[in-house]
């Protein structure tokens, strides 16, 4: 079958939050941007759900804050912790400068489906849904473009620029040929849901025991779970039997024992995350720009990823849209993109690490009862370490902010 061609100024690969924010932005200043979408919707569960402090300042900076925050969600001031009997809080996001200083818990597909009906607000902006690059295409040895499967065959798409935003999967990542980096994980994640009732707490918390961490986040009308697991466990505790999973949560959760046969009926409504942390040396090539977690994995810890990819997306539409406006995109001005946010990537990464090894290792493989890391001991007792932290993870190292400008479309 005769391959269907389109041609726009940006095609983009990946309707996660980095690809579809990116896209908005672009349009917004006047270019035209196809975004691809593999998936026939945004309704997938147990994605990156928390949108922090820095992506709610961008979408005050577009003016968009208090339409977005209309949404169904839930605020995340504090972020705590408990140890046996111990409570400790570790992140306070009330003491940070900002207009909404808390996290926003909120479904994925609704903060998604809520950016794309901004992006088709201006004519350049196409979301092709269903629709997944498979290869490149090339002009000589830069990328001009991508092939893509749609509902309807073969589709191609020339481009001046590519950006692959697939996420840690990336098939363009792996066809690109740039060289990966892996700082390891200790751990994988089974994500879960529980009924939460009336009477229940409202509180976000990890609890930690000797060999076990779970984590719940309060999501309104059900708690959502993450079990912390070492890595390359899920094999053995699916031998082990649906049961023994539902001791190791009720012995974390004693008042889930009632809910947890009723909630998690078999393994279908057990999810696993393969947590990787990698990044690769360099996010672009002649005509291709990697962004997000496809440019750098990140561990959940912080649920940082997502306001990552997006700092990513906005650093790269201030960084763009002019060149690709004036068609005088040049490969200097990827590199760009990549030393503006390699730095906050690496720092952001390296204190994952840290938490993984001083915290989440030494959990899993404890026996006797665990005292708190010292790391958190200090952020509990002191408040401007609870500050400082709630900027780490709310803020991050280098926050970004809207540079690129709402224009009509490119003559």
């Amino acid at each position: 079958m005769t391959a269907r061609r389109l041609s726009a100024t940006c095609c983009i690969a990946g309707g996660g939050p980095a690809g579809i924010m990116l896209g908005f932005l672009l349009a917004r200043a006047g270019i035209p941007v196809v975004v691809l979408e593999k998936h026939a919707d945004f309704l997938r569960d147990f994605r990156g759900d928390t949108i922090h402090p820095s992506t709610l300042e961008l979408m005050a900076e577009l003016g968009l804050d208090d339409a977005f925050l209309k949404l169904p969600h839930e605020k995340l001031v504090r972020v705590s912790g408990q140890f046996g009997d111990r409570p400790l809080v570790f992140a306070d996001f009330s003491r940070l400068p900002v207009r909404h200083p808390y996290t926003a818990i909120m479904p994925q597909w609704d903060f998604l489906n809520f950016l794309a009906e901004q992006g088709r607000r201006y004519p350049g902006f196409t979301l092709l849904m269903e629709t997944t690059a498979e290869d490149f295409l090339y002009e000589r040895d830069r990328i001009a473009g991508v092939k893509a499967n749609a509902p309807d065959g073969p589709l191609e798409i020339v481009a001046d620029l590519v950006v692959a935003a697939e996420g840690r999967h990336s098939v363009l990542r792996s066809r690109s040929g740039l060289p990966l980096v892996d700082l390891g994980a200790p751990m994988d994640v089974l994500w879960f849901r529980l009924s939460r009732r009336p009477d229940d707490s409202r509180e976000t918390i990890g609890r930690f025991a000797p060999g076990r961490l779970l984590v719940r986040i309060n999501r309104g009308d059900y708690w959502q779970c993450a079990l912390v697991i070492p890595k390359g466990g899920a094999d053995d505790l699916r031998q082990r039997g649906l049961d023994a999973f539902r001791r190791q949560v009720g012995a974390l959760l004693p008042w889930a024992e009632s809910r947890i046969t009723l909630d998690v009926r078999s393994w279908d409504d057990v999810k696993l995350l393969d947590v990787r942390v990698d990044r690769l040396r360099q996010w672009y090539r002649s005509g291709l720009l990697l962004i997000g977690d496809a440019a750098h994995a990140m561990s959940p810890i912080g649920g940082v990823g997502i306001n990552l990819a997006i700092q990513d997306a906005v650093a790269a539409a201030n960084i763009l849209w002019q060149p690709l406006r004036d068609k005088q995109l040049e490969t200097h001005h990827l590199a760009a993109v990549q030393q503006r946010r390699e730095w906050p990537t690496r720092a952001t990464q390296q204190l994952q690490v840290i938490v993984q090894n001083r915290v989440i290792r030494p959990a899993l493989s404890a026996e006797a009862p665990l005292r708190p890391p010292l790391l958190l001991r200090l952020a509990a007792s002191i408040p401007m370490l609870r500050g400082l932290t709630a900027r780490l993870v709310g803020l991050g190292f280098r926050p970004e902010h809207i540079g690129s400008p709402e224009l009509p479309p490119a003559l």
